[in-house]
């Protein structure tokens, strides 16, 4: 295969001259940090003075991490680190307490950030002749904005249809011939099966590859979605504290995602200890970010869960790989003391072929016991009047999930359809156990 890069030098830097830049980049970036309000005092009393104080990558540790309750308890100014009339954006996430984390962009952070998003675009084999249909959420979520500028960076036709409505998404992809789509994989499971009720032929659209992201998903997933809509599915990950889209991306060899280590320094450490874990062990990811200078953020802790690959990527890339996000450390279910996460789920439901594209996890108190019901569409070839194959399938979903996630499930099977779909980003798990519990 041959291999393109958007910028090959940067991209195929030997090891000790990335590292040098990243040791360069960090000095920089601490230096921007003493500016915001947050870090000169949260810096000031870990004993840190200034750049001289980092004289190898293992200085990084010196410093606190940061999470996402300290940019809550920052808001709305306290992570800026350049004056106001310097910022031209913001994009911001908000959670349970209702209090948003805020990110402001310069005018070179947005450029930045645009090239990174084009770099990933176009190691997957983009060119400017492709058009892009981009079906994600606009507006404060990163997500539509990021990839936006990015594509149009890249030079693609960009057609910002956001998402919902698959009528008009159809109507778009033959009109104007969509080569490239990024949504969420919900959603373009969702789009493949309405794509029989809207009279579209596969023959008619000339989509050719997909980028899945914004919520996890497994292996499985994207073999599902590779199969059903027959397009090459390329995994990516962002999130809106480290800009957004653009941290990592798989390349043309879709073996894990590169994370650009020319604008992030990444970390994994034990979620529990927090001290960093060997090169290849599973654990939080945690994020510096180098290549932003009006929201610096150091060691931040992504609640992601991953692990580096030890191999050298056959593309001829240095910049180290990450595995796909196999859950989060505040997504994770203790259910009557077992630890569970969705995404071991979706993998066992995903794997089988009778199954549908979309599905459930409720959790609820059965008196003194939690109680898990996985409930899950069929696939449109089972029929739901038949009790003997739903009963059979019933129960090897239930005991290969028993077997899998180590808790003996309740499973409902419902028609394709039936279970509600988002737009955005998919809720896959209610759980309605008291809070205190």
């Amino acid at each position: 295969m041959t291999y393109q890069y958007w910028d090959k030098e940067t991209e195929t830097l030997p090891r000790g001259d990335l590292e040098a830049f990243q040791l360069s980049s960090l000095r920089a970036a601490v230096v921007r940090a003493f500016g915001s309000p947050f870090y000169a005092a949260r810096l000031a009393e870990a004993g840190i003075g200034g750049p001289e104080d980092f004289r190898t990558q293992a200085d990084l540790r010196r410093i606190p991490f940061t999470t996402k309750g300290d940019l809550r308890a920052a808001f709305p100014y306290g992570m800026l680190a350049v004056p106001k009339d310097e910022i031209i954006r913001l994009h911001a996430s908000s959670g349970t307490t209702g209090v948003p984390t805020t990110i402001y962009f310069a005018k070179k952070d947005l450029e930045r950030w645009s090239s990174y998003v084009a770099r990933s675009i176009y190691s997957t084999g983009c060119t400017r002749s492709d058009v892009f249909q981009n079906m994600i959420t606009y507006g404060l979520f990163t997500g539509g904005l990021g990839f936006h500028y990015g594509a149009e960076e890249v030079g693609m036709l960009v057609i910002p249809s956001g998402p919902g409505n698959t009528a008009r998404q159809f109507r778009l992809m033959k009109d104007f011939g969509t080569t490239v789509v990024h949504a969420t994989p919900s959603f373009l499971l969702h789009v493949q099966s309405k794509m029989e009720e809207e009279g579209v032929a596969r023959s008619e659209l000339a989509l050719r590859k997909a980028f899945a992201g914004a919520e996890p998903y497994s292996e499985d997933t994207r073999r599902r979605i590779e199969k059903l809509l027959a397009v090459d599915v390329y995994n990516s990950y962002g999130l809106s504290e480290m800009n957004g889209p653009g941290v990592a991306f798989e390349c043309q060899a879709k073996d894990g995602m590169h994370l650009w280590e020319d604008g992030y320094i990444a970390e994994i450490v034990d979620p529990d200890t927090l001290e960093v874990l060997p090169e290849g062990e599973t654990g939080e990811l945690v994020l510096t970010i180098l290549c932003r200078e009006a929201t610096p953020i150091l060691r931040y802790r992504t609640r992601d869960l991953t692990s580096f690959y030890t191999e050298v990527c056959p593309c001829g890339r240095t910049h180290r790989r990450i595995r796909r996000i196999t859950g989060r450390t505040d997504d994770m279910l203790i259910i009557n003391g077992v630890n569970v996460f969705p995404s071991q789920i979706e993998e066992v439901i995903m794997a089988m072929g009778e199954v549908g594209n979309n599905y459930l996890i409720v959790v609820e108190k059965d008196g003194a016991l939690d109680r898990l019901t996985v409930k899950t569409e069929v696939g449109p070839d089972i029929f739901m009047d038949d009790a003997r194959p739903l009963n059979a399938l019933r129960e090897r979903i239930r005991k290969t999930l028993q077997a899998s996630i180590s808790i003996n499930p309740h499973v409902e099977l419902h028609e394709p359809g039936a279970l509600p779909v988002s737009e955005g980003k998919a809720k896959r798990v209610v759980d309605s156990r008291p809070k205190d519990v």
